[in-house]
């Protein structure tokens, strides 16, 4: 038997997975990506928050969804709520604030970059969320009068990082509950038989249900990142114990009245056809 020599195929393209790893997962924000090559500085609005980037890195991030620092470091104790107003008021910046909270020693560096990164992230994950209006990005370190100074955060971070926790925790949420309707409508509690036990964390959640309040509003209301709460949120949901609150009921209209045949007719008239209409509207209306 005669072995056939033949060319060995070439080899299949290997993805640098290093590269890969830099730019991040992809697809959050194309405008983000391209703003990090270009090591922006200024503020990227969108639909849901803004971003603020110094040399293509992200400093700080905000969102109506999601609690401030100031509300991490003050709702449940970390720090005394008239220091902080005190220290806003000395600096009128909050990122400053926080500065010479520690510097004037009510305040660990430890804890004001923990709390200031949790802050980062939670917002970030709003305003990175898909959106139906194109972003705009306004260059420079001060980009408009109600974008403020331009923060400072002793931790920039990467946009690539960013966007790969962004995904990791669309994914988490989708794992857990994949119907997002708990993420913005006002909660309501879902009366199952036989509910399942909850944490102490889900219990937290559940006693401030009251119809109106969206998981936004319970995060602000127990001083907690806001994608946590949706974390316990979902997983309710996924239980059957949480549900959106349903809609209110459209009230039908009244019809319309049938126009009075005897409109524009002095009431005075004593013609025998005008009397025997009012008899016949009178007798309609007492019907």
């Amino acid at each position: 038997m005669t072995a056939v020599q033949t060319t060995p195929p070439p080899r299949l393209p290997m993805r640098d997975k290093t590269a890969a790893r830099d730019r991040g997962w992809g697809g959050v924000s194309p405008m983000l990506t391209r703003l990090a090559a270009e090591r922006a500085t200024g503020v990227l609005v969108r639909e849901r928050g803004t971003l603020h980037l110094a040399e293509g890195r992200v400093v700080h991030a905000d969102s109506p969804a999601a609690p401030g620092l100031d509300v991490l470091l003050t709702a449940r104790g970390t720090l005394d709520a008239d220091a902080w107003r005190q220290a806003l008021a000395e600096t009128g910046d909050r990122h400053r604030a926080g500065h010479l909270l520690v510097d004037g020693g009510h305040l660990a560096q430890g804890v004001l970059e923990l709390c200031r990164l949790t802050a980062l992230y939670d917002a970030a994950y709003f305003a990175l969320a898909p959106s139906s209006t194109p972003g705009r990005f306004r260059y420079g370190t001060e980009a408009g009068e109600d974008a403020g100074p331009a923060p400072t955060c002793g931790c920039p971070i990467p946009v690539a990082a960013l966007e790969r926790e962004t995904l990791r925790r669309r994914d988490l949420l989708h794992r857990i509950w994949p119907d997002p309707a708990t993420d913005e409508a006002p909660l309501t509690r879902a009366h199952r038989a036989v509910p399942p036990v909850a944490t102490s964390r889900q219990r937290a959640v559940l006693a401030e249900l009251d119809d109106v309040r969206t998981a936004a509003d319970i995060a602000r209301e127990l001083g907690r990142p806001a994608f946590h709460t949706l974390v316990d949120v979902r997983r309710l949901a996924a239980a059957g114990v949480v549900s959106p609150r349903p809609p209110a009921p459209v009230e039908a209209p009244d019809p319309p009245k049938a126009p009075d045949p005897l409109a524009g007719i002095p009431a005075d008239v004593t013609d025998p056809h005008v009397t025997l209409l009012k008899r016949l509207r009178d007798a309609l209306e007492a019907l």
